[in-house]
This record gives C-alpha cells, structure tokens and sequence, in this order.
C-alpha cells in the first residue's frame, strides 16, 4: 500500500482578530442544536409468546453478564441491577444467585447484605432472611446496622425471645452507646424494669463514662426514683474518680439537685466544681450558676456570683498572656474588694464594732495568694520599659498589707523581696526606695529609714533618691543633715541645676542670704550645666528678693558676657524698667558714707540694711517682669521654655548619665567651698562694698554731666563692664546726689532712661555681634516700641517721640529669591523668602535706593490710572 500524503497545511495570511468574534458557548450552543431530540425514546417492545420472553430474558442475562466483565466485578451497583433485575423476573433462585456472586466477591459491602435481606424480607421469605442476617452479622459485628435491621426484623415479627438473644449476642461485641440503649429501650417498651437495670448495670461497667452514669441516673429518675438517681451519682463520681472531674457531670449532678428541690446541695457541687475544674473547661459551668445563684441565692451570694464571674474572666485572660499586667491590677483590685467586704461582715457579726480579731486568715489567703502569682510573673529582659508597670504589683502588694491587713512584719517583708527582686546592676526604681523608708518612718524606726535610704545611694545614686532624701530630713527638721544630703548630691552631679537651685534655696529660706550666694557663686562656675538658664534665672530672683538692684545688673551684665541671646537683652530691660522700692534709700545711705569716709563693719552692715529695706510688693512686681520677659536661652542660643514641668524618672537619669561630667576639683567638698565663699565675701565686703559704690558714684557724675546723652545713660547702666581707675578723682557729694536722682532713682522716668539704655545696647550689641540675627532684632525693636508705646507718665507727644525714634530704626521687609540646591549639588528651582533691610544696609546699598524709587513711580502710576 502507497504511503498516502497528508494535504499541506494552509497557511493563514491574515492574522488579525475578525470582525465577528465566535465564543465557545456559541460553538457549545450550536452542537447541542444540531444533535438528536431530546425527547426520543427507543420503542416499546410487546412480547406476545413464551419463545420472544426467553429470548429477551436470555439477551437480557448475556447483557448483564457482558457488562460483569467489562465494566468489572468488583461494581456493586451492576450486581445489584443484576439481581434486582432477576427479583422482577420472579425468578428468586437466580436472584439469589446472583447476590451470593457478589457477595463471595466482596462480602465487606453493607449495602449488598442490606438489599439482600431486604429482598428476602420482602416476598416473607423469613427462614432465608434470618439466614442472611446470621451471617451478616456474624462476619461484620461491627456494623451496628446490620444488628438494628435483625433485630427489628425479629421484634415486627414478634418474637421477643429471639430480639433478646440477638441483643446479648451483640452485647457480646460492647458495642457503643447507641447499642447500648437501644437494648435499654427495648426492655423498657416491654416493661422489663429489672432487665433495663440489669443492662444498665452492665453499661456503666463495660462503658465507665459520664455520659452512661447520667443516662443511667435519667433512666432512674424517670421512674420517680430519687435516691437510686443520687446514688447512680455519688456511684459516678466514686467510681470514676478524676474522669468525673468534668463539667457535664458537675452540671447534670447539679440540675438534679436543683431538679429535686435541694438548692444547697446544688450550691455545694457548683462550688466544688468550680474549685477543681479548671477556669477554661468549665465555662457553661459557671454561667449556669450565675443562672442559678439569681434563682435561688441571697444578695450576698449573687454578689459573690458576681465576682467569682469577673474572676473567671481575668484567669481566662491571664492564661493567654501572663506578662499582661494590667489584668494583674484589675484581679488584684477585685480580690481586695471581695476581702474588704468579707471584713465588714466578719467585724458586723462579731461581739464589738471594733474588733478586727475576729476576721478570719483566710479573708486575706487568696489576696496574697493573687499578689504572689503576680508578682511570680517576671518581666521578660532586664530593661527598665518591662519593669515600669510590674513594680506597682510590688508597690499594691505592700500597700494592702500596711493599710488593709496592718501587718507590719509581713509589708516590710514584701519591700525587701522587692529590693531584692529589682536588678540594680542595670537600673533601679527610686520610687519604691523612698516608699519603704517612708513606711520605716511610719512604723516609727528612723534609723532603719536611713540606713535604708543611705544603702539606696551607696548602691544605685539618682537625683531622685536624693531629693527624697531630702525632703524627709527637712520634714524632720535636720538641717545639717540636708546640708550633708546636698554635699554628696552635688559631689556625685555637679552639673544638675536644679540641686544647686534647691540648695541655695533652702539657704535662703534659714535667713543664710550670704550661704545660698556663696552656693549661686559656686554653681554658675561649674564648667558643663545641664539647664544654665535656669540656674541664672534663679540666681537673679535671689538677688531681686534681696532688693540689691546693682547686684542684679551685675548678674545681667555676666549673663549677657556668656549668650547674647535676645531673650535676655528683653529680660534685662524689663527689670530696669520696673521700680524697685527702697533702692533710692540704699543709694543715699551709699553716698553718705562714701562721704563720710566709714568703711569696715559699715559696710557690712549697710547691706543688711538695704536687703531689709526691700519692699514687700517687689515679688509681685518682679512676677509682672517675669509674665513680660523671662531668660530663655541656651548655650547655643536656642530658646527653650522655663517653666516645663520635671521629667520622668527615667528621662532624668538618662540625662544625669549625658551631661554628667567630672570636674578638675571631683574631690572637693561643696560644703566646706560654700563655707570658704562666705567668709571670703565677709573678708571682702569692704573692698567690694567701697569699689562699688565709687563706680556707682563715678558713673553717676559722669551722666550729670551730660543728662540727655543717651551714651552717659548707658554707662551708668553697663557700669558693671568697666571698674574706675585708682587716679579718678572723686566727685562731689552735691554731683552724686544729682546723678543718683536723674538715673538711679526709683522714678519712672529715671527707670524709663535705663530701659532704652538696654534696648540700645541691645540693639546695638545684635546688629554688630549677630548681624544674621534679624528676626530677633525685628522682635526686639517691636517690644522697644510696645514699651515707648505704653509708658503711664509720658506725655503723648514724648511717646509719640519715643515710638518715632524706634521706627527710624525698623527696617523694611522685603520679598527675595534664591536657588534651591538639591543633595547631589543641581539647582532644582528658586524659593522666596522674606529678609529685613535695616536702614544702615539700605545706605551701604545704593541699588536699594533706585529699586524703591521704582517701585514708588510704579505704585504712582497705578493710582493715576
């Protein structure tokens, strides 16, 4: 044969999707049109004679016989058509021949012996049934089916006996539950009562469940029986021991109780369940009996329903995160409440109102059993953010056994296993170091408070630890002790501002106004501060307190030596504004005796004499200073608030460790310095006394010379950056009184000189030192003019003067563009931005001149139009 060739595949020139797009549902839809009708059927064949019967039947057979062989022998289903099939023939020996085939192939099928059976069952062909279900249930006993169809078949035929033989059979097997009952119904149906006991008996001995003690006690139950059901119970529980610890069991027991009128019993075995079954297994439990506290319980036992509800809740939570220690306070909390409450009732039930020996231990057992889990449960690193929430279980713990159990031994004894427990190696807790000295001092044992707080220390210093220390030797009234206190403290921080404040303070609050200067003294010279503005800004109030105006200049003027800063120039001329009341007094006595010629312990004493001098409305005044300009700075120049609250313990002793540093002197004592500093000023109290006020009178001569030069105003003011030489002649008695009248009185006008002597100075000092700062002297000329502005005793023509003079100053504020650079040095764009053109850079820049000339023409032109 010729090898024939396949036709060449045509090729597809065109390539693109046609117009008219054919989808598979389409293609699907037209095949299934074009086939056959559905409704054809093949045609009904008449048999008429016994010869066309045999030939169908034995077509039929060879058929089913084909289909064995093909499809295979092992289908179920073409050997049940098969002999369902012959069943319809009426032929049942072929039929039963065809199912003993399929079951000597697979006699495993149920479903074969199923039909089969019911085959038999249906022409009564009992004997041939009963064969068929012996040996079904004989090979597969298992199959409880198999025996539920015997013995129904037996019982329709009512043989009772038999059914009865079949159950023991397969009772033989043990089978489940169901089987079980089943035989228990059927002895019940017929009124067998000792028999269903006797299987029951049997029941609960082959199947030792709850589920079969509970059916068993039903069964009882049902019968009106009442003490065979709650010894079917109590039998449960005994026999089955720690497999009756459930909560169905509990739960039945109870309803049964509950069932009979006994609600104490009840109570009893909800109790008991709820003790020994744990939290998580015994929900429904417990909610039923909330349920049934609400029935048949008292106020009281509702409410401890309540709690022990909440109490579950919280255990359930604890289970799955223990480190949670929010829910250790909240059950915590709720077991004090449930102990404070059972303590009212046990002190409302004993002979007096007062007798708190009647409360049992066991009031306050589970509070200290909760506090011991709690505190059991330890955070998971050695980082202090783990511990903050965990030590208030300790500081809670501690606190219920002091207030709510009064016992002493047991709080200190939880303090120290809370000292213990925190590792000081890497941080501590200051808090629960002071709250045990505190409780120390309660329990009226000073020496161990110490000695507690001195090993706090020693062990782990904080500025905390200090300061509480402190305080409670102040409360205490042990002065010297502070003063100890606060020389260790700042030999361990010398840079903490806030400790130096508290020192001087406390010095000046025992009358020690040299002690607390000689501290300030000592302070501003530490070589690294961590908040220095606040430290000046202490030492200035001091000194204003003190009613020594020079002294506070001089202050301003060292100030002003380390910062710039325009917060303080704003300070300085708001405190020269302001009038203090007895300095016009000082001055005088200060001129009399430089007249005089007295020296020595005068002097001294003309200082005690000026600080008492001090009026008592100063404070208030220099409040209405501070309200209007306060220090802001910082060594770099930044403004920062003063008036923050502290920090957090924790951010302290970070910031203590950063700016913490030791200074040449680490050894010396900051006592003895402050004691040196004091008689060293005493010593030269006359020196300095004489040379300041020789400067004061120098520099008051030299503004009555010239009364209206803003430059003679402007010494007397800045006399503190200068010291008059040796060789100056004195002046007169008659010229310092003038000078002291006209510039350093208590007049408004004399205060209203020597503010816009610092505005000057200021303004001056800003545009020559920080020629970039131009918003700070933009603010600084704007408080200048409020300040023109708003002078009480002025007439309106000199403020009028006094603001025009301050305008000439300002300068104009312009719209200017520059380039904007990206990171890769590319210019990317222009940005506008605002500059300040004072009036000297408007005359050092003559294109200035012409651009405003411009812009004046233009704005001109548009108004004419």
């Amino acid at each position: 044969m010729a090898d024939q060739r396949l036709p060449r595949a045509t090729r597809v020139k065109n390539k693109q999707a046609s117009d008219r797009q054919i989808t598979a549902e389409q293609i699907l839809r037209e095949a299934r049109e074009s086939q056959l009708e559905d409704g054809f059927k093949a045609p009904k064949a008449f048999i008429t004679a016994p010869e066309e019967l045999n030939e169908y039947r034995l077509a039929k057979r060879k058929e089913f016989e084909d289909n064995i062989r093909r499809v295979g022998r092992f289908n179920a289903g073409i050997w049940i058509k098969y002999a369902t099939w012959e069943e319809q023939q009426k032929d049942f020996r072929r039929s039963r021949s065809v199912w003993e085939r399929a079951l000597q192939i697979d006699y495993r099928n149920v479903s074969t012996w199923l039909k089969y059976a019911e085959m038999e069952m249906r022409h009564r062909f009992v004997n041939h049934a009963r064969n068929v279900w012996d040996r079904a249930v004989a090979l597969l006993p298992r199959v409880d089916q198999l025996w539920y169809k015997y013995v129904h078949m037996e019982e329709m035929l009512g043989n009772v006996a038999g059914a009865r033989q079949i159950f023991e059979r397969w009772m033989n097997f043990e089978p489940d539950h169901q089987g079980w009952m089943a035989y228990v119904r059927f002895e019940t149906r017929y009124e067998e009562w000792e028999r269903a006991r006797t299987i029951f008996e049997r029941y609960v001995k082959t199947l030792p469940t709850v589920k079969a003690w509970v059916r068993y006690a039903k069964f009882e139950m049902s019968h009106g029986d009442v003490a065979r059901a709650r010894g079917c119970y109590e039998r449960a529980a005994e026999e089955l021991g720690e497999d009756a610890q459930t909560e169905e069991f509990y739960l039945r027991f109870a309803e049964f109780e509950e069932l009979v009128d006994e609600p104490d019993r009840a109570r009893a075995i909800f109790k008991f369940a709820l003790d020994h079954i744990p939290r998580h297994a015994a929900t429904s439990l417990h909610a039923r009996f909330v349920q049934f506290e609400k029935q048949h319980g008292s106020r009281s036992e509702i409410e401890d329903v309540v709690i022990g509800k909440r109490r579950f809740q919280y255990e359930e939570a604890l289970l799955k995160n223990p480190l949670d220690y929010d829910l250790w306070f909240d059950l915590t909390k709720l077991e004090e409440s449930a102990a404070a409450a059972a303590t009212s009732v046990a002190v409302a039930n004993s002979s007096t109102s007062s007798d708190t020996s009647a409360v049992p231990a066991s009031v306050h057992a589970r509070v200290r059993e909760t506090y011991e889990r709690a505190v059991a449960a330890f955070p998971p690193a050695n980082e202090k953010r783990f511990w903050r929430r965990y030590i208030y279980l300790w500081i809670k713990y501690a606190l219920y056994e002091e207030l709510q159990a009064k016992d002493l031994d047991r709080t200190r004894a939880v303090y120290r296993a809370a000292l213990e427990v925190i590792p000081h190696r890497y941080f501590t807790f200051a808090k629960i170091w002071i709250l045990a000295a505190k409780f120390e001092i309660r329990a009226r044992d000073v020496t161990a408070a110490r000695k507690l707080l001195g090993r706090a220390i020693g062990m782990c210093p904080k500025d905390r630890l200090f300061r509480g220390y402190i305080e409670l030797e102040l409360a205490m009234g042990q002065v010297d002790r502070c003063r100890t206190l606060y020389q260790k403290y700042l030999e361990w921080n010398p840079s903490n501002a806030t400790a130096w404040i508290r020192f001087a303070e406390l010095e000046s609050t025992l009358g020690e106004a040299e002690r607390a200067r000689a501290v300030f003294e000592l302070s501003t010279s530490q070589p690294l501060m961590d908040m220095p503005e606040t430290l000046w800004k202490a030492y200035i109030d001091f000194e204003i307190s003190e009613g020594d105006r020079q002294r506070v200049r001089l202050l301003y003027l060292r100030l002003l030596d380390r910062t710039k800063h325009v917060k303080v120039w704003l300070s300085f001329a708001s405190f020269e504004a302001t009038p203090l009341a007895g300095l016009e007094e000082a001055l005088e006595e200060a001129v009399k005796e430089e007249e005089g010629g007295e020296k020595g312990d005068e002097n001294g004493h003309e200082e005690d004499e000026r600080s008492d001098g001090e009026d008592c409305g100063t404070k208030e005044k220099e409040k209405e200073k501070e309200k209007e300009g306060k220090i802001g700075f910082s060594a770099s120049g930044e403004e920062i608030a003063l008036d923050e609250e502290e920090e957090e313990e924790e951010n302290e002793e970070e910031e203590s460790k950063k700016v913490k540093v030791k200074n040449d002197d680490s050894n010396s004592d900051p006592s003895k310095e402050v004691n040196q500093e004091c008689l060293r000023r005493k010593q030269s109290k006359q020196e300095k006394n004489s040379t300041g006020k020789r400067r004061i009178i120098f520099n008051a001569n030299l503004a009555a010379t010239d009364s209206t030069a803003a430059s003679a105003d402007e010494e007397v003011v800045f006399s503190g950056s200068f010291i008059a030489s040796s060789n100056t002649s004195q002046p007169s008695a008659a010229g310092v009184a003038a000078a002291t009248k006209n510039l350093a009185g208590e007049d408004m006008g004399a205060r209203a000189r020597c503010a816009r002597a610092v505005y000057r100075r200021a303004f001056r000092t800003l545009r020559e030192s920080l020629p970039d700062a131009k918003e700070e002297a933009v603010m600084l000329l704007e408080t200048w003019q409020n300040f023109e502005r708003g002078l009480p005793w002025a007439t309106m023509e000199d403020r009028q003067s006094g603001v025009d003079a301050v305008a000439k100053k300002m300068p104009k504020r312009v719209k200017k563009r520059k380039p904007v650079i990206a990171e890769d040095g590319k210019q990317v764009g222009m940005e506008e931005y605002y500059d300040y053109i004072f009036p000297e850079e408007s005359a050092a820049a003559p294109g200035l001149k012409l651009l405003e000339a411009a812009y004046r023409w233009k704005r001109k032109r548009q108004e004419d139009e």
